[in-house]
């Protein structure tokens, strides 16, 4: 998620928090997590419990079930809410947990389910993904409308739903994202990541997702938990896996544990409306303050979205099990981590680490909007010398689309700054993890980057798609949607063409696409489905040649496959020969283009502002 810097202002949160909690109204308990597995690596659980009774927590409290104990008993500094912690012994049969909460001769209780654990795991569901894999990330409000009953839902504080306010909700939903999961595979994709869809009741600005109000609830707008699971039930028929946005660095004004804060520290709360200062250099800078440290982890992105204090231990233990307990329910492949420089690091570290103890191959990458390749690396498992050491092991890959475009715009500078920042990836544990991409939800659109220039749009999405690491693609970039970012971010979150019924244009259908829109489309189809059989762009070595003349030349090859890619950023055709690049052409004769079949000899001609993709053969092609 962008950073959104508003204008100063004072909020006196206490006030805040109470005029917003005056309509709450008594509730029988609820327990958070709702429920858990029997078989968990994550045996001790901490259940949060919350009634809006008062003193609530001063009850005796009662378990009595086979392989479960009850270890200890928190009672909150609010008395709306118990920490419990409970341990599930090996072996525990699923079953119905009854909580009893006794007072005064009277008992209250709630259940608890102890469910089986879902099965596959690391085969059928926390897969992970690789560099083999093509993510196709997605606005489930702004990508298709499949039904239009969720369009509003009583008692949600947002209930605008109009099409003509890029602000305002449009509509989409799960099941529309369900409808086109065959034109996604069509398309070449294999792993799905859509902005949050856990519930946001918040008064406006609803449709981007990243403001909670409780993290056990999808979106009842987006279609709720049943549709969620029927998305990652379909995607894995079909072969694809499921990436879930995280985000553990703030919630919504609205969320319940805001509203009426379980204690005084829950949150990070600072005598006067405090922003974050976005320096993420202050976390690793060797003559920093802890001042502007605790600036940049504990000042707010909005008003609206509180910063969650990860040095509480009952906040920590909330979101690590809400973590799990996302996976196991809804069998999530690979985990994003939104705003990933602005959480508490050694909480990550934690979070992380019970997560690949759970799920070891589930892929874990942050969001790490950063300036360098050096400070980028410091977020995830790296090769430095530092006193502090990520287990993060990806990260987005900011690096490769500031540089990508930087080149397209000036290749004379731009075409060394992408090589030497490519030299850096020493400093990363294994560069194949990281997430690249050319734009995303909080980006001017990539077709707006390049000055709505076809052939240049065309050269960055074959270079996305052949350089290391694993491959990011923002929809609706196939039809060269455009759109920027400023005055505000609405811009680049359009609807896709034909997701409504009634839509003129139809990228679904291709109904009345340009045709250049066609051929973009088609373009992109073809290389990410060759991409899926090629094992050298897969998982391949990489070697790149110093630019000469604004052509870069680099190579991805294996045993089994060599293939070179040229990006010619001149205005005239240019010819390079297979020798002089003998490092890796000495066994090769000949090439034959990836996507055209056509064949060439030693010598290969470039057309003017193209990327030529070729892979390399022993014979001789005249």
């Amino acid at each position: 998620m962008k950073p959104t810097t508003p204008a100063f202002m004072k909020i006196v949160l206490p006030v805040c928090f109470a005029l917003c909690f005056l309509h709450a109204k008594a509730q029988s308990p609820d327990v958070y997590p709702p429920h858990w597995w029997v078989d968990m690596k994550w045996n001790k659980v901490q259940l949060l419990v919350r009634s809006t009774q008062a003193d609530f927590n001063q009850a005796d409290v009662r378990i009595n079930y086979p392989g479960v104990t009850l270890d200890k008993i928190d009672r909150l500094e609010n008395a709306h809410y118990y920490a419990l912690d409970l341990t599930v012994a090996p072996g525990t049969k699923p079953g119905n947990v009854s909580i009893d909460f006794v007072r005064k001769g009277k008992t209250k209780s709630v259940t608890w389910a102890l469910q089986p654990r879902r099965a596959g795991k690391g085969k059928a569901f926390a897969q992970g993904i690789d560099a083999g894999d093509f993510i196709y990330l997605l606005m489930p409000d702004r990508f298709s409308n499949g039904d239009v009953t969720n369009d509003h839902v009583a008692g949600m504080r947002d209930q605008t739903l109009n099409r003509d306010s890029i602000y305002h909700r449009h509509g989409g939903d799960l099941q529309g994202v369900i409808d086109h999961l065959d034109y996604l595979q069509g398309l070449g994709v294999t792993a799905l990541w859509m902005t949050p869809v856990i519930e946001n009741d918040m008064p406006n600005r609803t449709e981007h997702g990243y403001a909670m109000t409780n993290h056990y609830e999808i979106d009842p707008r987006f279609g709720g938990s049943d549709a969620y699971k029927k998305l990652s039930d379909e995607l894995h028929k079909r072969g694809m896996r499921l990436v879930q946005d995280a985000v553990y660095n703030h919630a919504g004004l609205y969320h319940f544990t805001v509203q009426d804060k379980p204690m005084k520290d829950w949150l990070h709360e600072w005598p006067a409306y405090t922003n974050t200062n976005y320096r993420d250099g202050a976390w690793m800078d060797p003559h920093g303050t802890e001042t502007d440290r605790k600036r940049m982890a504990d000042g707010w992105f909005t008003p609206m979205m509180p910063d969650l204090n990860h040095e509480n231990p009952y906040m920590a233990n909330y979101l690590i099990q809400n973590a799990l307990w996302s996976v196991e329910e809804f069998g999530v492949d690979a985990w994003r981590i939104d705003t990933y420089i602005y959480n508490g690091l050694e909480f990550m570290n934690r979070c992380n680490a019970a997560l690949l103890e759970e799920y070891p191959k589930l892929h874990l990458f942050g969001e790490t909007w950063v300036g360098s390749p050096l400070n980028q690396s410091y977020f995830m498992e790296n090769n430095l010398i530092v006193p502090f050491k990520s287990n993060l092991p990806g990260v987005t890959d900011f690096q490769t689309a500031f540089n990508i475009a930087a080149a397209l715009d000036n290749p004379n500078d731009g075409l060394n700054k992408y090589y030497t920042m490519l030299t850096h990836d020493f400093v990363y544990k294994d560069p194949m993890k990281l997430v690249t991409f050319l734009d995303n939800h909080d980006m001017n659109r990539f077709y707006t980057q390049v000055k709505e220039d076809v052939a240049k749009f065309r050269i960055g999405i074959g270079w996305l798609l052949t350089t290391r690491g694993i491959p990011q693609f923002y929809y609706g970039d196939e039809v060269l949607m455009k759109g920027a970012t400023y005055p505000r971010d609405g811009w680049v979150r359009l609807d896709f063409p034909g997701g409504w019924k009634g839509d003129k244009k139809n990228a679904f259908t291709q109904e009345n696409l340009t045709p250049q829109e066609r051929e973009t489309q088609a373009y992109v189809k073809a290389l990410a489905n060759y991409r899926k059989s090629s094992s050298a762009i897969k998982s391949g070595k990489l070697t790149q040649y110093v630019p000469k003349d604004n052509v870069y030349v680099y190579f991805r090859y294996d045993n089994d496959q060599t293939i070179l890619c040229a990006v010619n950023l001149n205005g005239t055709d240019k010819s390079i020969q297979l020798s002089d690049y003998a490092e890796r052409t000495k066994d090769f004769q000949g090439s034959k283009d990836v996507l055209t079949g056509k064949t060439s000899n030693g010598t290969l001609t470039l057309p003017a502002m193209t990327m030529t993709i070729v892979e390399l053969t022993k014979q001789r092609n005249e």
